[in-house]
C-alpha cells in the first residue's frame, strides 16, 4: 500500500511583507545603509526599530546589532565578563550560546535541564557556588520558558546577573511579562529561522542605563550616540564612553527596514505559530513511547518549532525513525545523534569548553527530537505531518529491535 507522504518546506519562509520591500527600496535608492549616514531632519531606520521594539517591551532602552550571537557577547561585555570568568548557561542550547562567552575567553559552566527542557535549579544553585560565577546566560532553548519568577528570586540570593538569550521567545511571556524583561539584558535574533526575518540581526533590551550605555560604545557609535532615540541620557555616556572599546557590531538601515513592518506582525505570527503548535500536539497525543513536552500554565509560548522525547529508545531505534519519517517528508532533527549536524549540536560538541559530566541532561538529550514549524505550513500540513510521525513511532517502537544503521543528514 502507498503511503502518505509530506512534500512540503521544513526551511521555507513566508515572504517579507510587501512594506517592509518598499522600506528597503527607499533605503537602496537613497544610499544611506550606515545607520548613522542621515541627512537634516532624518531619523535612521535602526534608531526607529529601537524606538518601536523597546516600546512593544515595554524596555527602557533597545540596540540594533548585527546578529543574535553578536548581541549575547555584547551584553556580557557590557556586564564586566572577562576572560577567565565562568558563566553559568544551559546545557540544552546551540552553539552561538557558548560561543559568546568562549569568545570572550571566559568559561561556560553548563547547568543540567529537567525533562521539561528548562533550567534545573538545584544544579544551577550547586554550580554558582561551586565556580564563583556572577553572571547566567539562560537560554530559552527552543522557546520553552522556566518558572521566571522563581528563578529571578534564587539568582538575586545568589548573586546572579541573568542575560536572557531570547532567540525563540519573542513574543512569549511569563505570567504576562514578555521574554527578555526579567534579567539584566534581553537578547533577540532576527536570523531567517526566528521570529523576525532580516537574514541576520540582534536586539538587546535593558533598564539599566550605564549597561546599555556600554553596549551601545560597544557596537560601535563612533561618539554619535545621541542619534539613538532609545538609548540612556548623554550624562551616563559621558561617565563610560572612554572605558569602553569599540566591538563593532551595529546593524545597517536596510535590515531595520525590513524588520519595523514585521514587529507589527508579531503577535499575529505568534497566534499563528500557536494554532500550528497546538494541532501538532493534538495529533500526537497518546502515542505509546512518545511523551510530549509540557508547557506550564504560566508561560505563554511560542510555537515556532516542536519537540518531544522517546524515553529509552536506543540509537539504533531512533535511527530507523528518522530514516523512515524522512522517507515520507518530515524531516526530524535528534539531539542524541553522536556527531554535530547542521545547527544540532550539545554540549559535549564543543570542545572548547572543558569536558563536564551532565547525565541528567545525556539521557534527556538522548531521547530528544525536534522540529521546525514554519508559518508556511497550513493547519492541514501540520496534521499529515502528525500522522506521519504517529504512525512511524508505532511502527519502530512497537517493532524488533533494528540493526545499527546511519542517522539520515538533514541540513
Amino acid at each position: 500500500m502507498t503511503q502518505t507522504r509530506f512534500t512540503g518546506s521544513f526551511t521555507q519562509q513566508e515572504p517579507i511583507p510587501e512594506e517592509g520591500i518598499a522600506a528597503a527600496l527607499a533605503v537602496l535608492q537613497h544610499g544611506r545603509l550606515h545607520r548613522y549616514n542621515v541627512v537634516a531632519g532624518e531619523v535612521a531606520e535602526a534608531a526607529l526599530l529601537e524606538e518601536e521594539f523597546a516600546a512593544q517591551t515595554g524596555a527602557r532602552y533597545c540596540l540594533a546589532v548585527a546578529s543574535g550571537g553578536y548581541a549575547l557577547g555584547c551584553a556580557l561585555r557590557a556586564l564586566g565578563v572577562q576572560a577567565g570568568d565562568a558563566v553559568l548557561t544551559n546545557a540544552f542550547t546551540l552553539a552561538p550560546v557558548p560561543g559568546a562567552i568562549a569568545a570572550l575567553g571566559a568559561r561556560p559552566i553548563f547547568v543540567e535541564v529537567t525533562e521539561d527542557l528548562v533550567l534545573d535549579f538545584a544544579d544551577l544553585e550547586a554550580k554558582a557556588v561551586a565556580s564563583g560565577a556572577r553572571v547566567l546566560m539562560l537560554s530559552h532553548m527552543r522557546g520553552h520558558l522556566c518558572d521566571m519568577e522563581a528563578l529571578g528570586t534564587l539568582c538575586a540570593r545568589l548573586g546572579l546577573q541573568i542575560v536572557e538569550d531570547c532567540a525563540h521567545t519573542m513574543g512569549a511571556a511569563w505570567k504576562g511579562v514578555p521574554s527578555g524583561r526579567q534579567g539584566v539584558i534581553g537578547c533577540y535574533s532576527m536570523q531567517t529561522y526566528k521570529h523576525l526575518n532580516a537574514g541576520e540581526g540582534g536586539l538587546l533590551v535593558s533598564d539599566d542605563a550605564e549597561v546599555m550605555a556600554r553596549a551601545v560604545l560597544l557596537s560601535g557609535s563612533y561618539m554619535l550616540y545621541g542619534a539613538h532615540r532609545a538609548a540612556p541620557s548623554a550624562e551616563v555616556f559621558e561617565r563610560v564612553r572612554m572605558q569602553v572599546p569599540n566591538v563593532s557590531g551595529r546593524m545597517d538601515n536596510l535590515r531595520a527596514a525590513i524588520l519595523r513592518p514585521q514587529l507589527r506582525l508579531l503577535a499575529d505570527r505568534v497566534a499563528r505559530w500557536n494554532a500550528r503548535y497546538q494541532r501538532l500536539e493534538a495529533g500526537l497525543q497518546g502515542v505509546a513511547g512518545l511523551r510530549l513536552v509540557q508547557r506550564p500554565a504560566e508561560e505563554s509560548y511560542v510555537g515556532s518549532s516542536f519537540q518531544f522525547l522517546l524515553p529509552d529508545w536506543s540509537a539504533a531505534r531512533i535511527g530507523a525513525f528518522l530514516t523512515r519519517t524522512l522517507a515520507r517528508g518530515v524531516e526530524l532533527k535528534w539531539f542524541g545523534a553522536p556527531n554535530p549536524v547542521a545547527f544540532t549540536s550539545r554540549y559535549d560538541h564543543w570542545h572548547y569548553a572543558s569536558a563536564q559530566v551532565l547525565p541528567q541532561t545525556d539521557r534527556i538529550l538522548a531521547g530528544l527530537v525536534d522540529m521546525r514549524v514554519p508559518l508556511t505550513f497550513s493547519l492541514q500540513d501540520c496534521d499529515l505531518i502528525a500522522q506521519i510521525i504517529r504512525a512511524e513511532a508505532l511502527a519502530v517502537g512497537q517493532g524488533p529491535e533494528p540493526e545499527a544503521a546511519e542517522l539520515p543528514v538533514i541540513q
